[in-house]
């Protein structure tokens, strides 16, 4: 009975324990979502101009932005004609051209936003070389400096983060085993005494499995509750932020987070009952 008391309190500690560490790997792995959330953002933000040559005939203009539409590197495209650069030239705050000339000079485009993984310099250098082979292009033009910032940028953010969340993960194992080791430290000799009277390995271990289950299982629910407050609460207090929501790798990571807890409570509470069957009854004490 005595030991059976004492082991409540272990395990209580143990999910409260393996919650807190869930929670913090949990909230380092959201926050890797977001950016890679907001980096997609900022990539497929970024504009190709097709500017095409002055004579185009419209017929001519939309066959292109048809047949652009139906690439796989495009994610929009926006046509352009002379009459509305005119507009968005004198809206910028430029000079009223017509003053001085009777024409326009300003060319129809075409805008491109393409999709996250083909903006980086080779891809836009080959997709420039695609749809310069048409001879109402004129040029195609894209901010090659800030592409160059923003991918060089991104993959250091990225390779930061990634090594973070590494030792992380590392810590938060360690930590998760030593503190099942230590609940299951109050049972062991409630473990011995199961041996020595003949029960065999199986027997004794599993009930003591089938809690470290259910123990991983609560573990995970609670650090799944408290992360999801947490993003419930960023997103009320920075409305920007449900943009980068993403429900689908939000349930993914949570489930992730029960798997883990689960898994690792389980391997450390079995390899625990093994070690303290292979002792001697003097080295318990």
């Amino acid at each position: 009975m005595a030991s059976g008391k004492k082991a409540k309190p272990s395990y209580i500690y143990a999910i409260i324990g393996i919650s807190l560490v869930l929670f913090l790997l949990g909230t380092l792995g959201w926050l890797v979502l977001n950016g890679r959330t907001l980096t997609r953002v900022f990539k497929e933000d970024v504009q190709v101009e097709v500017i095409l040559h002055d004579n185009t005939r419209d017929e001519m203009m939309l066959k292109l932005n048809a047949i652009l539409e139906e690439q796989p590197f495009v994610k929009k495209t926006k046509v352009i004609t002379k009459e509305e650069a005119a507009e968005k030239f004198f809206s910028d705050g430029g000079e009223d051209f017509t003053e001085l000339l009777d024409f326009n000079p300003l060319y129809s485009s075409i805008v491109l936003n393409l999709n996250a993984v083909y903006v980086n310099p080779q891809s836009l250098d080959e997709i420039r070389q695609f749809i310069m082979q048409s001879n109402i292009v004129r040029d195609v033009s894209y901010p090659n400096v800030i592409v160059d910032n923003m991918n060089d940028n991104f993959r250091k953010i990225g390779i930061i983060l990634g090594a973070i969340a590494l030792m992380l993960f590392v810590v938060v194992v360690i930590l998760i085993d030593n503190t099942v080791r230590l609940a299951m430290f109050s049972n062991r000799f409630l473990i011995k005494t199961m041996q020595m009277v003949g029960a065999t390995r199986w027997f004794i271990t599993r009930p003591f499995d089938r809690r470290a289950i259910l123990n991983g299982l609560i573990s995970g629910v609670i650090a799944m509750a408290g992360l999801w407050l947490v993003i419930s609460f960023a997103e009320r207090l920075l409305p920007p932020l449900k943009i980068l929501h993403q429900t689908s790798s939000i349930v993914m990571l949570m489930a992730g987070m029960i798997i883990l807890g689960i898994l690792i409570s389980f391997v450390s509470t079995h390899r625990s009952v093994l070690k303290y069957l292979k002792m001697h009854v003097d080295d318990l004490y």
